[in-house]
């Protein structure tokens, strides 16, 4: 192979490398929205049905506030998607589909106790590394400022989900 042969296949390896790395990252960041989006979508359920089933005015109180928050959010995150030509989840996972459930059944007595450790703690525990991590890693700038506006309200939810638990 000659001299300039040798480089172009180089250049071509390296360029196919870097477009590989790219839509890697693209992945993540799309993953990233996805996932925000079925967080969102299941606080704003459970928070609905806390609406209805919660004996406590504090956890109405609450659940109003995250189905507020999260909705605002939520519509936040479609507007970025859709700009990223990502498609987005319109509800929550399977896995938060059976935690919907979860909650749901049981004594009526119990319910707050299970949305606020399940929806109140657990969630935003999880929803708190997400938006953490794409805080921090997220490769397209509008995805990481949309993650790093984001992250001091979730981390609020999760102190006032952790003052409820403790009562």
């Amino acid at each position: 192979m000659t001299l300039p042969a040798r480089f172009t296949t180089l250049l071509v390896a390296g360029l196919v490398g870097a477009l590989a790395a790219t839509a890697a990252q693209a992945r993540s960041d799309a993953s990233f929205m996805k996932e925000a989006a079925q967080a969102g979508h299941a606080e704003v359920e459970a928070s609905k049905l806390a609406q209805t089933k919660a004996q406590r005015t504090d956890v109405k109180t609450f659940a109003q506030t995250m189905i507020d928050d999260h909705t605002k959010v939520g519509e936040e995150l479609k507007q970025l998607a859709a700009s990223k030509k990502v498609d987005l989840p319109a509800g929550p996972s399977i896995t938060q589909k059976g935690e919907l459930k979860m909650i749901d059944a049981g004594a009526d007595a119990k319910f707050d106790e299970r949305y606020v450790k399940a929806f109140g703690v657990k969630a935003h525990e999880d929803t708190v590394k997400l938006f953490q991590e794409a805080a921090n890693e997220a490769k397209d700038p509008d995805v990481k400022a949309f993650a790093q506006k984001t992250l001091p309200g979730l981390q609020h939810h999760l102190e006032m989900a952790r003052g409820l638990a403790g009562k």
